[in-house]
């Protein structure tokens, strides 16, 4: 399986998939490369580049979780793009991810052909920051997978109606593993405490947003979301007028990507990236 070593030292596992338009995709803040399963489809025709994050799935935990931050994952992801030979990427964030993206606007524009941003964007909703922690880096009480799939759905129902159970199956699938001794995390659970010291210094993000800008740029927004509201989606297209933006229906944070509504704007953004290429 491929890793490649981040400059301090991590392996860091990740995967490359197709041709065409590369486009990175940066997952959650508790994933790992099987958050973008779901959308792989809609990508057909890309180089499709996924990774996991120091701390998360296949990669090295570090030593000194405090390198469990923000700027050092946008730094690890330009050190994938360096390791691929990859002047410049387009950047599939799913929050956690579409955080990072916004950095490299700022710090690395050069590198980047667009972004889209995943239920994500400048100001997070205090709202959905406490229902994040209420799980971060805590160990499930569940004897196995099933369980916890059940509870999951029984959970989410009510902002992800209609939603199979074999859809949740797959969710914790991807953050949780089976153990002797039950469900266990599949990441560091230090990464609670980098994710506390960085709430409370926490940047104005418009700047970081604004950066992004001529670059095509695109918003799915989970209409049910506690983290995005359409507040600030709405200041996201009055100050970018040419933003895609997409609400999904029934979905709260995170869209899977492969609603009908995250399908029509990730093809407009794609869209848009090969029109860009051609210029």
């Amino acid at each position: 399986m491929p890793h490649f070593s981040s400059s301090d030292g991590l392996s860091l596992y990740y995967e490359d998939e197709g041709h065409g338009l590369p486009v990175l995709c940066l997952s959650g803040l508790t994933r790992n490369c099987r958050d973008f399963d779901f959308v792989a489809p809609q990508l057909e025709g890309c180089r499709m580049i996924r990774m996991d994050y120091r701390g998360r799935g296949q990669s090295d935990h570090a030593a000194d979780y405090k390198s469990y931050n923000l700027p050092r994952e946008a730094q690890d992801a330009l050190e994938l793009l360096d390791h691929l030979g990859l002047d410049k990427a387009a950047i599939l964030g799913t929050s956690r991810g579409g955080m990072i993206g916004m950095g490299l606007a700022m710090g690395a524009k050069d590198r980047l052909l667009g972004v889209c941003l995943n239920d994500v964007g400048p100001v997070l909703e205090g709202s959905g920051i406490e229902v994040i922690m209420t799980y971060l880096g805590l160990q499930p009480e569940f004897r196995d997978l099933d369980e916890m799939a059940r509870a999951r759905k029984a959970a989410m129902e009510e902002k992800f109606p209609g939603v199979p159970l074999d859809r949740w199956r797959a969710e914790v699938t991807r953050t949780h593993v089976e153990t002797p001794d039950g469900v266990r995390l599949n990441y560091d659970p230090k990464l609670r405490d980098a994710v506390l010291e960085a709430t409370n210094a926490a940047p104005d993000l418009w700047p970081y947003f604004d950066a992004i800008a001529p670059l095509p740029c695109a918003v799915i927004h989970g209409a049910n979301s506690d983290l995005l509201s359409f507040q600030t989606v709405a200041e996201m297209k009055r100050r970018n007028p040419d933003l895609i933006v997409a609400h999904v229906a029934d979905r709260a944070h995170v869209p899977f990507l492969d609603e009908p509504e995250a399908q029509a704007a990730l093809n407009d953004w794609l869209q848009r990236l090969s029109n860009g290429e051609q210029t």
